[in-house]
């Protein structure tokens, strides 16, 4: 590592949809994952521009990485539509030799998650997956509160055993959002230096400002002083920070709206933007950003056609915000499921999920930092023991109790503790490693760097 010697690069996927990037750029890729299988050496990668995502490449010269296979999980009817969970890409994944062969835990989103057998990654089989419960089981269990789940599979990883799965789902709205516009009611997402109560006080008219970037053509001020206006800018080029600043150097803008960029995981997809600039934030997926400027998209992948024969131009009105409603639903938690491995399928059957308190509880929805859990490390010498990255909710420990050690359907996780630094935290990355029959847990902060912490005996 202290003479490390580059081996290749921009390597990818160069076509999208079936047509050959101009120019000829590799897609977009926003996670990957390596794995020894003997004589030969694998990566999946994250294919973010298109719905056919996991792309496999056979890596065993690493100077010539080579495209083996791509696959669209979508056509084995994983998303759950009928429960509003229709964002259903990938987003993370891990690959684990079980047996003889190779099994893949895919975090599909929405779709949930997903087993495939890669023995033969050329052509991968798809094996099973999870479905969400039709009614939000942890926040049923701690607040009562009767909703449908919000998906959001993130990742995961098996036990140290093979027999049990524990994932992760990336929550960073605690409200669900409910934006109303002459064209109906559609889902948002608030940014997290926004108040409920400055959610619920945004009203006015909206008005398209562009990208909002410095590259960009400047954000023009509110063109109408003393009356509530909203500038919408468009995802992309640049940070949310970058388009926060400008809009409110610009002038007079109530609150900004931030438009999700095209994209076959990004047409309906809301989430709360990480911002630290002072302007009220909301977010909404870029079909509610066409309707409020009375544009349409053509397709599934919300790829601009129409949009780009009729772009809406900086300064132009769009639909008033009559009203924004919120609804408590948590913050994001984890899931617990039991893995069946069979010859040509598998089943992934969910036996508990948890959340700590203050995630379920609305007193800590906001001014405490996030509360979701991010990702998930299973122990490498205790298979009932996984760790948890938990934003600034810490470290947490986890152990797998069953009441009937034969029956996995009395199994549970149980928080066993935790490590939180005096001066807060947001942890994000998780991994274990083994040291002298020690177990470490070594937590990425995105504040204070790389922490180190052991289990106790």
């Amino acid at each position: 590592p202290l003479n490390d010697v580059k081996l290749s690069e921009h390597v990818g996927d160069f076509t999208t949809d079936g047509a050959r990037n101009t120019p000829n750029d590799s897609n977009d890729i926003h996670s990957a994952f390596a794995w020894d299988a003997g004589d030969r050496a694998y990566l999946v990668a994250t294919d973010d521009d298109e719905a056919i995502d996991v792309d496999i490449f056979d890596i065993t010269d690493p100077r010539k990485p080579t495209l083996v296979s791509e696959t669209d999980l979508n056509r084995y009817g994983i998303a759950q539509p009928a429960l509003g969970l229709d964002e259903s890409f990938l987003h993370d994944m891990v690959v684990k030799q079980i047996g003889s062969r190779f099994i893949m835990l895919l975090s599909y989103w929405d779709g949930g998650y997903v087993l495939l057998d890669v023995t033969n990654p050329a052509a991968p089989i798809f094996l099973g997956d999870s479905d969400y419960a039709a009614v939000d089981p942890e926040l049923r269990a701690q607040t009562g509160i009767v909703l449908t789940p919000e998906g959001n599979g993130h990742q995961g990883e098996f036990t140290l055993d093979n027999k049990y799965a524990i994932t992760t789902d990336e929550d960073f709205g605690p409200f669900r959002l409910l934006l109303t516009t002459v064209d109906g009611t559609f889902r948002a997402g608030a940014g997290t230096q926004t108040t409920i109560a400055q959610v619920e006080a945004i009203n006015g008219t909206t008005v398209f400002v562009g990208r909002g970037c410095s590259v960009d053509p400047a954000v023009p001020p509110a063109p109408n002083a003393g009356t509530s206006q909203i500038a919408v800018v468009e995802r992309g080029l640049c940070t949310f920070e970058e388009k926060a600043r400008n809009v409110i150097a610009a002038g007079g803008w109530e609150a900004m709206l931030i438009m999700n960029r095209e994209g076959a995981d990004a047409c309906t997809g809301v989430f709360a933007p990480f911002l630290s600039a002072q302007i009220p934030t909301i977010f909404v997926g870029r079909d509610t950003g066409f309707a409020m400027f009375d544009r349409t998209y053509d397709d599934a992948a919300c790829r601009d056609s129409s949009f780009q024969r009729a772009p809406i131009t900086i300064g132009t009105f769009g639909d008033p915000i009559q009203n924004v409603g919120t609804q408590f639903d948590g913050w994001g938690y984890v899931h617990l499921f039991g893995v069946n491995l069979g010859a040509t399928s598998a089943t992934l059957t969910e036996l508990d999920t948890f959340a700590i308190p203050e995630a379920m509880d609305p007193a800590y929805a906001s001014g405490f930092g996030a509360l979701s859990v991010h990702e998930v490390a299973t122990d490498k010498t205790d298979a009932s023991r996984a760790y948890l990255s938990y934003y600034a909710g810490g470290i947490r420990a986890l152990q797998i109790t069953c009441q009937r050690p034969k029956d996995p359907s009395t199994c549970r996780l149980v928080e066993t503790g935790g490590y939180l630094d005096p001066n807060g935290n947001e942890f994000w990355g998780i991994e274990t490693f083994v040291r002298e029959g020690v177990t470490y847990i070594a937590g990425s902060d995105l504040d204070f760097g790389v922490f180190i912490v052991k289990r106790k005996p």
